[in-house]
């Protein structure tokens, strides 16, 4: 029998019972065959913010946390993501080695993460055995840098310091490796196109390009590392934006096909990691690189409201990516404290609010947005190929046991028939009507 959940603000992950069976109405999704790109799954990131407030919880507060979070049988959190050193929502700015100048790198260590990133991991190792763990650097050691801080500047590109930043992202791979911690894909940068006064590093095409090929690549294979490298993490390149200096062009093509055009470095080169404005890149780059693995990096974050409305953007989010070209999507915060205060001044989103001083949690709407595509939409997954009045706001996957995933927004402020259609399957096709400002999730068996 198909099963039906929705969710609206006011009725958080409710049981519909079933739809009503067979397509009445026209208006609605039908599967026109084709099928997309293999699913990796859903994921969070390993914040240590978000550990610390989650620590603050009884043992047994703390363990229901995680089960809902890793657990294949609750969110099914699978591919995660962490940091190389400090991230935004890190405690305070790190790298693993602060000793100027030390090419050999001989003070190297990754003993921070032993605090609350490793820990963390740890949790979801325990559900996830074959976790999809990706990691980037929000910044370089400050001696690699100018200017020499965590915040702002770029990689001075000295033979000595490419040599000595590819052996860092080596060092750190067998790090974990040692602490039983696999690595699966490493993305250069986060946010190459972002100059931020939290941790940050801008790089030029022409830079990563140089990296890659000449020191990055060749290095990991000399070391005989399986961790893959990812051309990430892009927020961007858009062609066009509005800044208070007025219109800023950027051609797509002149920074990423610079990059994939050279074979040399492209042999380096797994995939591309895509978030924020690099949500309008995604697809091009599906089409013309179809080899090459598209990750979804870094939801969205909001203000810290927390609001039905943010949630809606997320839910249409993660349809955006996974429609186009994305093997996975992860999730940003996924617990902070009230207000989701950031070390640097940024409140933001989580999936669950820790109250810390009442030690008690509360799971936010975003929760249930990645609910209604992880807790159905299996690893293994594709998505089906969908035409409709509804294709901006639904999607269709497969599960490899056979089950057909049907995950729908209606966005409009009143109710509305929807029909899922598919073709020549009549005891598949099922029709219902969805509540307004509604997310649903529905499960036809195999």
């Amino acid at each position: 029998m198909t099963t039906w959940t929705a969710s609206t603000f006011d009725a958080l992950w409710t049981d519909q019972g079933a739809p009503t069976p067979g397509a009445s109405d026209a208006r609605g999704l039908t599967l026109t065959g084709t099928r997309g790109q293999t699913l990796r799954g859903f994921g969070g990131t390993f914040n240590e913010l978000g550990h610390r407030a989650i620590s603050a919880l009884s043992e047994d507060d703390q363990g229901t946390i995680y089960r809902e979070l890793f657990s294949p049988d609750e969110l099914n959190f699978r591919v995660n993501r962490s940091a190389v050193g400090a991230n935004d929502f890190a405690a305070s700015w790190y790298s693993y080695d602060e000793t100027p100048g030390d090419y050999a790198l001989e003070h190297f260590s990754v003993e921070r993460d032993e605090d609350h990133v490793i820990p963390f991991i740890r949790q979801a190792q325990g559900y996830q055995d074959d976790m999809v763990l990706h990691c980037s650097p929000w910044s370089p050691p400050t001696w690699m840098k100018n200017p020499p801080a965590y915040n702002f500047g770029t990689l001075v590109m000295t033979q000595e310091n490419l040599d000595a930043y590819a052996q860092y992202f080596v060092r750190f791979v067998q790090a974990y490796a040692e602490r039983g911690i696999t690595v699966s894909q490493v993305h250069v940068q986060n946010e190459v196109f972002a100059d931020q006064k939290f941790p940050s590093c801008v790089w030029t095409s022409e830079q990563l390009r140089i990296f890659v090929r000449d020191h990055l690549g060749p290095a990991f294979e000399a070391a005989g590392l399986t961790a893959k490298i990812f051309l990430g993490t892009l927020n961007g390149p858009e062609d066009m934006k509005f800044t208070a200096t007025g219109q800023a062009l950027t051609n797509y093509a002149r920074f990423v096909d610079n990059i994939l055009f050279d074979d040399e470095a492209r042999k380096h080169i797994a995939g591309i990691g895509y978030q924020w404005a690099g949500q309008h890149a995604v697809a091009r780059t599906h089409d013309a690189w179809p080899e090459l693995e598209i990750m979804q990096t870094e939801s969205e974050c909001g203000f810290g409201d927390n609001t039905w409305e943010e949630a809606e953007y997320v839910f249409h989010l993660v349809r955006h990516y996974l429609q186009h070209g994305a093997t996975g999507y992860t999730y940003w915060n996924m617990a902070l404290e009230p207000g989701g205060l950031s070390t640097w001044g940024w409140p933001q989103n989580s999936l669950i609010t820790v109250d810390t001083q009442a030690r008690t949690f509360t799971r936010n709407p975003e929760y249930y947005v990645l609910k209604h595509y992880s807790s159905a939409v299996r690893p293994g997954a594709v998505p089906l190929g969908v035409t409709g009045r509804f294709s901006a706001q639904g999607s269709a996957y497969e599960n490899p046991d056979g089950s057909i995933v049907v995950v729908v927004q209606n966005a409009l402020d009143r109710d509305e028939e929807f029909a899922f259609t598919v073709p020549g399957d009549a005891a598949k096709s099922f029709h219902a009507t969805l509540g307004a400002r509604s997310l649903n999730t529905f499960v036809i068996p195999a």
